[in-house]
């Protein structure tokens, strides 16, 4: 993995948070081993939770709903940060529109296969750039990083943005994912060095 121990200008330097170094691949990390898809016909994704009008998609009908692209860092626990990376998919403020959320939607549970759950508040998974994703730098996800679908969470810590999603839950009440409940820090914020439950 190529990575620079400083970052190459002021600028660059103001986009890393404390403890982080850059790196130009995409390092390969998760819990478990990659799921494989030789059929997509029987994939779905479900939208549920304290919504009024719940969902299930096939791969088509969510690659038929209206797309977006966004550019953004991303910053491992493991520190390491990719800058200026691209996704395509659909926001999820797009899914919570069509959800109709009710007021009791607090927080986004994002359930993975396996079992693999991620948790952010609401606000969160409502930013701009928040999305499901099944494009990378213009071509469909690798297995490794995800595909078919994989959040994509701005501002946190890259094992918030879960691989391999199955379910958008928006949730009243907030339940620790996988790797919260195995002492990772619930807020995961970078600039703030956020990484374990302990501090």
């Amino acid at each position: 993995m190529a990575i620079w121990r400083k970052a190459p200008d002021p600028a660059v330097a103001a986009r890393i948070p404390p403890g982080q170094v850059l790196t130009e691949k995409f390092p390969v990390l998760h819990f478990g081993r990659t799921p494989e898809y030789p059929d997509l016909s029987r994939w779905d994704l479900r939208v549920f939770g304290e919504v009024e009008t719940p969902f299930t998609l096939r791969w088509a009908e969510l690659l038929a709903l209206p797309s977006v692209e966004v550019t953004l860092d991303v910053h491992c626990v493991t520190r390491w940060s990719k800058l200026d990376t691209t996704w395509g998919g659909v926001s999820l403020s797009h899914l919570a529109e069509v959800a109709q959320l009710k007021p009791a939607a607090r927080f986004v549970v994002f359930h993975s296969e396996y079992g693999f759950t991620s948790n952010v508040p609401l606000e969160v998974a409502l930013d701009p750039q928040a999305m499901v994703a099944w494009n990378y730098d213009g071509k469909p996800l690798e297995p490794d990083h995800g595909y078919p679908l994989r959040a994509i969470v701005p501002g946190r810590y890259f094992w918030k943005s879960a691989k391999w999603l199955r379910g958008v839950e928006f949730s009243a009440e907030d339940r620790p994912g996988f790797w919260e409940r195995n002492g990772y820090s619930n807020s995961a914020d970078p600039w703030r060095e956020e990484r374990y439950a302990d501090g």
